[in-house]
């Protein structure tokens, strides 16, 4: 199993919870076991297709899957994946 680290944003929605543990052989798969433990985390991470919502960042062990293979990117038992959201405003 992976440890997903929660963002505060998202942690009302995991029942509070800084990291939860969810199974996968990739990261859509982890993220995917994640929505199903905690169904309100879902709208937040996928759109309507099912794909990554733009403005959510995810890095496997500190390196962004963008850069790796997305949501394919490999995951092995101990891994750490971090959601992110994205940021945006400012003056």
């Amino acid at each position: 199993m992976a440890t997903v680290r929660i963002p505060p944003v998202l942690r009302p929605k995991t029942g509070g919870s800084p990291e939860v543990e969810a199974s996968g052989s990739n990261v859509g798969e982890v993220l995917r076991s994640l929505t199903e433990a905690h169904p309100d985390t879902s709208a937040q991470l996928f759109d309507a297709e099912g794909e990554l919502n733009r403005y959510v960042n995810v890095y496997l062990n500190d390196e962004d899957v963008r850069v790796l293979q997305g949501l394919e990117t490999a995951v092995k038992d101990g891994d750490n994946v971090v959601i992110l959201p994205a940021m945006a405003g400012g003056a």
